[in-house]
Order: C-alpha cells, then structure tokens, then sequence
C-alpha cells in the first residue's frame, strides 16, 4: 500500500476521554472547535494560516464574542479534522488509501487551497492520488471504499469518478502485463502454468480482476460493472463470471440461508442488481446452474417481474446444462407443492421453442435436413430428456403433486429426447409407490406415458415384477421381452450362418441373402408364436428346441408365470379380455397351446386379486 508522510515535528496531540482533543503546548489554546460532539482546544495561528473558511468562522466568532466554532457537517468526522490540523502544526500526519479521502473532503470543506498558502494540503493530497493511489491497483479499490461514507463530497471532487477510471483501464490491461498483486484463490489448471528459461510460472487468467472488486458496495460495483462493459472489450463469459464471484461472495450459499424479513429489502437490492448486469447476450456469460440459484433467490426476495422473464427466457435457452438439484425451486403459496412444478413446465417450453426454432433456422440455411437429425443436433434433447425424468422421479415423493402435473411435464418434451424410457420407469414406479390411492383410470394413464419396448432389459425385469403395474403392462413387458430375445438368438443363427458362407459367396449373391434374411425376420417377428414356448415350473420361459443355455432363454419371475397362467387358461375358457391385452401386436390367445385349463370364474377372481 501507497503512504505518505506529511510534517515533521513530534506529535503533541491528547485525549481526554472520548470528547476531548487538546495540543500539548507551553501556549495556551484560544480557539475551540467542535465536530460530532467532540472538542478540539487548539491556537488559532496555525489552524487560520493555512484555512480560509477557519479564517471567515473565527472572524464572525469575534464579532459576536463567541470562542467555539461549530462544523455539524463536517466530512470526515473528528478523525479528517485531526489530520488537517496536525497539517496546520506540522505534526507528522500520514496519509493512505484509508483515510486519504477523508482528508481530501476536510480539506476541501476548510478551504485549504494554494491561494491561502502555497504547497497546502489540497495541493499535496492531489499529487498522491494522481501519482500513487490511482496508479496502484488496490489502493484505487480501497479509496473507492471509502468514498460511499463520504457522500455527496467524493462525487462532487471528482474522487469516486477517477477511482473508477483507475479500476476499469486496468481491467483492460493484457493478462501477460499484469504485474501487480491480485487476489486470485482458484486453483490454476495445468494449461495454465507455463514454462520459461526453466522456471515455473502462473500465467495470469482474463478474470484475474473479478475477486478483488467483489469487496466493493453494490452500488460502486454496479458502475465499475457499467464501465467494464461500455468498453465493448471484455467477453461475457468474464463478466458472467464476475457477476458469480460477487454473488457467492454476498448472497447466502443457499435460499435456505436466506437472511430473514428485516435484510429482505438488501437482497432484494442486490439480486436485481446482478440480474441487470447480466450480459446482453442471453445465450452466453452465465452458467444455467448460476441463473437458476438466480431464479430462486428472485422468487424469494420478490424482485421485479420483468427481471423474472428474463431469467426465465435465458434458462430456456440453455436448460440442458442444468442439473436435477437446480431444478428443485421452493413453491410459494398458493402452490401446495414442496416444489414449483409449474415453474418448471415453463422453462421446458421455452426450451421446447428455441430448439426447434434453431433447428428449423439451420435447416433453411444449410438446406440440410439431415444436419439436423443426426445424433449429435440431439445432444441437448437427450440431456432434457435425462434432466425431466430425474426430476420427475424427485418431485414423485411430492404427496401433492397431481397426476395431471406429472403427466403434462413428462410430455412436454418430444419422443426423440427420451431414446430409453428406464428414467421415466422409475418416476412412474416411485409415483405409484407414493400415491397407494389412484384409481384403476389414473394408473392406467400413467403408465401409458411409458414405452415398454424402450426399456433397457434391467429395467424390463424390474417392471415383470412390478405388481404396481397394472396387468396390461406386465404383458407387454414380457411380450417384447421375449420377441426382442428371439430377435436376438436368430440375428445370432444368421451371423454364424454367413459367416460360415462367406468364402463362397459372390457379393451379388451375398446381398440377395441379406434382403431374404431381413424379410424373414420381419416375418418371423410379426407372425411370432408363444407355441415355440414351454413354461417349465421353475419359472425360466425357454425357447423350444433350443439349449438351455441358449441366448434365447429369459427368467421369468414367479409373478410374471402366474400372470401367464392366470390370463392364458382364463382365454381358454372363452372369457373375453382384449381390453386387458390391447397393447400387444398379437393376441396372446393366439401364441400358447396346452396350457392347462381352469375354471372361468376362478381365472376371474386370480386376475382381481393380481390387479
């Protein structure tokens, strides 16, 4: 830190308790002056020699016989009135970042220019701030500090306008040339560490600056924000990452620890600042995780609506980097939910809208359709796709949570994000769990939400055994399980088969074979049987005329056996349950033979019982 030293003889000043400030001297004091309840016995010779207003107050005092001289509003307090009269004695004063403003505003308000005498304290204090503070990188953020408790005197000599300057043209500087002390308390990747000459050294990132300025009120931070980006010169994504340090550096960590009702009108202040200081490129600056924790502290503080929508509007259009915990925003009455799902649906609509705007603008310009459709324009649906359904799978354990609410939000994004259904298998089997009371209609409506040719062969296992799914469901899970294993074993046969005619084969003949091979799967798979199937009584539902030990083998659960012996024999005896199997291709009537038969109404009564 810059200093300056200013006088040089000893210092002869006291105290008396708190509100009595005297020289020590063989003269006595005629002259008292009188700030914020605190009296200074001084001499009137050195304090008048060097101030032009003391010169005017102690003039009028004598008219009117009076020995005080009152300064109610003097800037600076007792401790800047101390400074400038050691300056008057010539008693060592020494000036820093600190307190240097407040003895620039004192000596400002006691007129203590060069016209009274040359080489004043104006003068002097002037020459260390243009020489020194200003050109010192946390000299300049400290003075600017110090200027909000010395309002509107700072602003009116120009001080907190030069701070400003000093700070920003700084922040301009090329990272390499930077070679002043900064705080800087992130760790530095490996890229970041260069080599030279042999020695290690850290090279300095763009956002060197943005920790230090977090110190300051919000207020001076909104105008160094203001003239950083009115240069046009600094990235976004440095700003956005200002804008987080200042953030974590005053907001609680989490809304929880969000500070009571009574400094509910600060952080109101200061959330509304950040948000107009985000940058003006909604698509860049800011991390989804950073707008979200944004978004809820917004809702809590009960800032301005418009400043809401536009949050809204930037999470929508990078939701796919946000994570299922960012998601979780409190609900605020009159929402009976522990969560806003509401709040939740918009931003996936939005979402919705920019992404198939985008992709209708890439195919118009590129005139490439497949461009759009392959696997890699779907990053972002997937990432959605994968984010609702974890979320969905949260907010389940809601009591609250309609079924209507559950049902929209799951279908507020396209099929094509939600390739594999296992994440929506789970927030169905976790609603189901904890809402025991939805009717047969409301279980029913659910569970059509979900594909059960989409689920992964875990998850397909899992729902056989499921007895929260209706019967229906059960079936179709174990109708393409067991398709989908046949497929498998004979995609199998015919790769050892061609491999095994390879040598022999021309390439003409090779590729007729391919085309009656597929024709004969497709066959195969739309005319499939469940007569090629025993259901021996330890429950593995095998291939016939295949090896135990074959790929087309599938264990069965004990639920999933009895279901087939409940439904297949009930079918035997003529009773009609298509409404039952109606999501199947083919009617399981149709696909088992020889089964043993039951009796009608005992079938009836199983099938009750199993629902």
């Amino acid at each position: 830190m810059k200093f300056m030293k200013l006088g040089s003889k000893p210092d002869a000043f006291q105290s008396e308790g708190n509100c009595i400030r005297y020289v020590s001297s063989e003269l006595a004091t005629d002259v008292i002056v009188n700030v914020a309840e605190v009296k200074f016995y001084l001499h009137k010779f050195p304090l008048l020699s060097k101030s032009n207003r003391l010169q005017k107050l102690a003039q009028k005092g004598n008219e009117e016989s009076l020995d005080e001289i009152h300064l109610p509003d003097f800037p600076g307090g007792p401790k800047a009135l101390e400074i400038c009269a050691k300056f008057c004695y010539g008693v060592t004063v020494t000036l820093n970042a600190y307190n240097v403003v407040a003895a620039r505003c004192a000596a400002e308000y006691l007129e203590m220019t060069e016209d009274v005498d040359r080489g004043n304290l104006i003068f002097k204090i002037e020459v260390f701030l243009n020489s020194s503070v200003f050109r010192c990188w946390k000299d300049s953020i400290i003075v600017l500090q110090t200027t909000a408790s010395l309002l509107p005197w700072s602003e009116d000599l120009n001080v907190v306008a030069r701070c400003i300057d000093s700070i920003v043209s700084k922040t301009f500087m090329e990272p390499s040339n930077v070679k002043w002390s900064y705080t800087y308390n992130r760790k530095l990747l490996v890229p970041d560490r260069i080599v030279e000459h042999g020695m290690k050294f850290e090279s300095v990132p763009k956002d060197w600056w943005v920790e230090d300025i977090c110190e300051l009120d919000i207020d001076l931070y909104k105008r160094v924000l203001i003239a950083v980006r009115s240069k046009g010169k600094i990235d976004g994504n440095v700003i956005g990452e200002a804008l987080k340090t200042y953030a974590v550096r005053w907001l609680p960590s989490s809304v929880d620890a969000l500070a009571p009702e009574v400094h509910n009108g600060k952080n109101k202040c200061l959330v509304e600042t950040i948000i107009s200081l985000l940058p003006s490129d909604t698509s860049a600056g800011c991390s989804c995780s950073f707008l979200l924790k944004l978004l809820k502290f917004t809702i809590l503080v009960g800032a301005d609506g418009t400043q809401r929508e536009d949050l809204i509007k930037r999470i929508g259009i990078k939701l796919d980097e946000a994570s299922v915990n960012d998601l979780l925003i409190p609900a605020r009455s009159p929402q009976t939910t522990k969560n806003d799902v509401e709040l939740v649906q918009s931003l996936v609509n939005r979402f919705v809208v920019h992404e198939k705007c985008r992709r209708d603008a890439d195919i118009a310009e590129k005139n490439e359709k497949i461009v759009s459709d392959s696997v890699l324009g779907y990053g972002s649906w997937f990432n959605v796709g994968k984010l609702i359904d974890g979320y969905l799978a949260e907010i389940a354990y809601d009591p609250n949570l309609r079924v209507s609410s559950f049902i929209l939000l799951s279908q507020s994004i396209p099929e094509s994000a939600r390739p594999i259904h296992d994440g929506l298998y789970k927030a169905i089997d976790i609603y189901l769990k904890e809402h025991p009371n939805l009717t047969k209609a409301e279980r029913k409506k659910i569970c059509g939400l979900m594909d059960v040719k989409k689920l992964t062969m875990e998850a397909s296992m899992h729902a056989a055994q499921n007895e929260l799914l209706p019967l229906r469901v059960v079936v179709q899970v174990l109708f393409f399980e067991q398709a989908r294993a046949a497929a498998e074993l004979q995609a199998h046969n015919n790769d050892r088969r061609e491999s095994s005619q390879s040598d022999t084969k021309t390439e003409d003949d090779w590729e007729k074979s391919v085309l009656d091979e597929e024709k004969s799967l497709g066959k195969q798979m739309s005319q499939m049987k469940m007569t090629d199937l025993d259901i021996p009584r330890n429950g593995k539902l095998i291939k016939k005329g295949s090896k135990t030990r074959g790929s087309g083998k599938l264990l069965l659960p004990s639920r999933s056996r009895r279901i087939f012996d409940k439904l297949w024999v009930g079918k035997g005896n003529g009773e009609n349950r298509s409404s039952e199997t109606s999501g199947s291709s083919q009617s399981p009537t149709s696909m088992i033979q020889g089964e043993t038969k039951s009796s009608g109404s005992s079938s009836r009564n199983r099938r009750h019982s199993v629902s």
